[in-house]
C-alpha cells in the first residue's frame, strides 16, 4: 500500500515519549537514530538521555507526545497529568491497547485543552519497533492525522486510517483475539502431537505448507519448541486485551468461546507467576519436557459444607479424600505444568483444583438429585 506524501518534518522537532517498556524504549531509540530530539518520562526513573521529571515538564519541551503505557487507567492518568500544560500547539498520540470508551475519554481530556488527539494503536513486536516497521491503526480528525503522519512514518511501514477515535482500538482488540486464539490452538496441537509420540518438528514442517500458517506462527513456533518465552508481547498484556474483548462481548451479548478459552489460559499463566513472559508461554500448560515428572498440583479451600459432603460421598465411594489446606493468594508453580483440564477462571481464583474434585462434585450432584 503506497503511503501518501506528507509534509517535511524538521529534524529538530522535539518528540516526547511516555512509557519506556519494550515498545516505548525501542521507539525512543529509533527516533533518536532518525535525528529527532527525544525527551522521555517513565513512572520509574531510568538512566537515559533527556529523562524529565513529570509529564507536564515533557509537554513544556515537546509539541508531539507519544504515550506507550500499559492499560486504560495508565492512559487516562497520563493525559490528566499532561492536561494542565496542553495548548493548541500539542499533538498527543495514544498507542495503548485499551477499551474504545477509554480511548474516547482520553481524547476528550486532550481536546478540551485545544490540543489534537491521535489514536495510534499498532501491530508489531519488539523487532518491528526497533526496525521502524510497525503498522499503525489510527483514528482521529483529518487535521490531526495530517500533522501526525510524519511522526508515525518515522517508526512504521504502514499507516491505516480506521475512522473516528475509538474505532482503531476495536480493530486492534479484534486482531489480538485472532493472535491469542492462534497461539492457544498451536499449544493444544503440539500437546496432541507429543501425546502421539511424534516429533514436534514434523508439526512445524506440516504447518508451513498449510493454509492456516501465519506470520504469528512463523515467529512463535520455533521459540515455543525451544521453550523460549523471552517477552516480545507479554502474558499480562495479552490477558488485558482478552479481558477487554470479553467486556465488549458481554455488553453486546456475544458468546466468544475461543477468546474466553485463550483468556483463561493466559490468566492461569499469570497465577503461576509468568505474567512477564511472552504470551506463547501458554504452551507450558500443555507441553512437558520428556522424562519430567508431574508437578504437584495447587489446591484450593472448599466451603466447609461442601468439603464435609464430599468426605461423606468419598467414604461411600471408597475414595480417600485429601485434607485441603487454605492457600495464600500468590501461588508458586513448578516451571513446567503439563497437559491438564481446567474450567473458566476468574480474576481472583487460584489455579484449577485436581481432577478428582470434579468427579466428586458430579457424584454429589447425583446423590442430591436422587440419580443412581
Amino acid at each position: 500500500m503506497e503511503r501518501p506524501a506528507s509534509a517535511t518534518q524538521p529534524k529538530h522537532t522535539n518528540i516526547g515519549v511516555v512509557g519506556l517498556g519494550i515498545i516505548g524504549r525501542a521507539i525512543a531509540g529509533h527516533l533518536r537514530r532518525k535525528g529527532f530530539s527525544v525527551f522521555v518520562w517513565n513512572r520509574s526513573p531510568r538512566p537515559v538521555p533527556n529523562f524529565v521529571g513529570s509529564p507536564g515538564e515533557l509537554a513544556g519541551f515537546c509539541n508531539y507526545i507519544q504515550i506507550f503505557v500499559s492499560d486504560d487507567d495508565a492512559l487516562l492518568q497520563t493525559v490528566e497529568q499532561l492536561s494542565e500544560k496542553l495548548t493548541p500547539r500539542h499533538v498527543i498520540f495514544a498507542h495503548s491497547t485499551v477499551a474504545p470508551d477509554s480511548m474516547r475519554a482520553a481524547a476528550d481530556v486532550v481536546e478540551r485543552r485545544g490540543a489534537r488527539f491521535v489514536e495510534a494503536c499498532f501491530t508489531g513486536s519488539k523487532g518491528a519497533a526497533e526496525k521502524g516497521e510497525l503498522v499503525y491503526y489510527v483514528g482521529g480528525t483529518d487535521e490531526a492525522l495530517r500533522e501526525a503522519r510524519p511522526i508515525l512514518e518515522a517508526s512504521s511501514k504502514e499507516i491505516m486510517h480506521i475512522g473516528p477515535v475509538g474505532q482503531a482500538s476495536a480493530i486492534k482488540v479484534a486482531t489480538n483475539m485472532v493472535t491469542a486464539g492462534s497461539i492457544q490452538a498451536a499449544a493444544e496441537a503440539l500437546a496432541l502431537v507429543q501425546a502421539q509420540g511424534l516429533p514436534l518438528e514434523k508439526f512445524v514442517e506440516a504447518m508451513r505448507v498449510n493454509a492456516s500458517y501465519s506470520g504469528t506462527l512463523a515467529m512463535k513456533l520455533p521459540n515455543m519448541l525451544e521453550r523460549d518465552f523471552a517477552p516480545h508481547f507479554s502474558v499480562k498484556h495479552m490477558l488485558k486485551d482478552m479481558q477487554i474483548a470479553s467486556q465488549i462481548a458481554l455488553s453486546h451479548y456475544l458468546d466468544l468461546g475461543v477468546t474466553a478459552a485463550a483468556r483463561d489460559q493466559l490468566l492461569e499463566q499469570m497465577q503461576w507467576g509468568h505474567g512477564d513472559d511472552d504470551y506463547s508461554a501458554v504452551l507450558r500448560k500443555y507441553l512437558h519436557e520428556p522424562g519430567m515428572g508431574y508437578p504437584e498440583e495447587p489446591q484450593i479451600q472448599e466451603p466447609l459444607e461442601q468439603s464435609h459432603a464430599e468426605e461423606s460421598i468419598a467414604a461411600l465411594a471408597g475414595v480417600e479424600t485429601p485434607n485441603v489446606e487454605p492457600q495464600e493468594a500468590g501461588l508458586v508453580a513448578s516451571p513446567e505444568p503439563v497437559l491438564g483440564f481446567s474450567g473458566t477462571l476468574n480474576a481472583t481464583a487460584p489455579a484449577a483444583a485436581p481432577l478428582r474434585r470434579g468427579f466428586l462434585k458430579q457424584l454429589l450432584s447425583r446423590f442430591s438429585s436422587g440419580e443412581e
